[in-house]
């Protein structure tokens, strides 16, 4: 069997230099780390990392329970915290919640039965029970892209968009077009993410003057996207003119809906996206849309994990970064309102 002395000799430097290397605790020069690199490819050596964990306690995991994995933000959200902690030296386990707080307490307690190191947590609608049973293992935990309307909680810390003012400027920016009506089809009702954003929604047509003049519907429904929430809309006796979509994957059902119903984007009807993705600037017409942060708010993340890791005992914070509005050619004035 070969081991790490065995590569230390290959390489010609330190056995504690081969440590460092293979669990990433130190920087070594570059040259130590091509001999070492060279020196493991060579001999085959293969890490024991149960052997480590039970001398040092700690297995080299972070844990990362997170829903609709079909979503292309989350997508992206996983990829760029996985390429972090890989960097860091450790290794990232995965498990989908399905936005359902069961089965997020399900999976969750399977992901601690594998002793990780720290948790992120994207929460459910009623996430408590998840949080709790990681807080008494006393694993440190940041929550992502939701912040619960109780934190800070010393038991974790939290980071996600501005998601009520965000939305709200988006309603300020149909006003300034001279649109009097307005719809949202909202996302899965009770996630903090979707509460945050009718509330700003209420806001900004609070702001404007037009409380009465704005109606939500809801774009899931039983965990699948609604395919009749832009037909109730537009079926009402004062229709608006314009729809905001709550997140992406319910911009593209209200595009798919629109099309349906013959509807025009903007001569019929302007259409804003309260998330980005990478096709939106290819939509004919191009899609105004709300850019979440997605890299900072990953880089933001695991920067807060890492923090707890070194004090699992500091009080809880809580971060908030601000998206950006990106206007494109599917708002425009409307004729009726303009």
């Amino acid at each position: 069997m070969v081991t790490m002395h065995d590569v230390a000799k290959r390489a010609g430097v330190s056995q504690t230099t081969v440590s460092h290397v293979i669990n990433g605790s130190r920087h070594v020069s570059p040259q130590a780390l091509e001999a070492v690199q060279r020196a493991i490819e060579d001999t085959g050596y293969v890490n024991d990392s149960i052997a480590r964990s039970l001398r040092t306690g700690k297995t080299g995991t972070i844990g990362l329970s997170i829903s609709a994995m079909s979503n292309p933000y989350f997508g992206t959200f996983v990829h760029l915290i996985e390429r972090q902690v890989t960097d860091d030296g450790m290794s990232l386990i995965l498990v989908d919640t399905h936005d359902d707080p069961q089965r997020e307490l399900k999976v969750t307690s399977e992901l601690l039965a594998r002793r990780p190191d720290a948790i992120l947590l994207a929460p459910s609608a009623e996430p408590e029970r998840t949080i709790d049973a990681i807080a008494r293992r006393s694993i440190p935990m940041v929550l992502i892209d939701r912040v619960p309307p109780w934190a800070p909680d010393d038991r974790f810390d939290a980071i996600g968009v501005e998601n009520t003012e965000a939305m709200s400027a988006v309603v300020e920016h149909l006003v300034a077009l001279g649109h009097q009506r307005i719809g949202l089809i909202a996302g899965k009702r009770g996630l903090y993410t979707t509460e945050e954003r009718v509330a700003g929604f209420e806001t900004g047509l609070s702001v404007a003057g037009r409380a009465s003049q704005g109606t939500v519907e809801n774009g899931v429904e039983d965990d699948e996207l609604d395919t009749h929430a832009v037909e109730r809309l537009l079926a009402s006796a004062d229709p608006p003119t314009a729809i905001i979509g709550g997140n992406n994957l319910i911009t593209i059902e209200v595009v798919r809906q629109l099309v349906s119903l013959g509807k025009k984007i903007p001569d019929d009807i302007s259409l804003v996206s309260f998330d980005d993705f990478e096709w939106a600037d290819l939509f004919h017409p191009r899609l105004t849309a709300v850019r979440q942060p997605v890299e900072e708010l990953a880089e933001r993340a695991v920067q807060l994990l890492r923090d707890r890791l070194t004090e699992p005992n500091m009080a809880g914070r809580v971060e908030r970064i601000a998206p950006q509005m990106i206007v494109r050619s599917s708002t425009v004035p409307h004729p009726a309102d303009a």
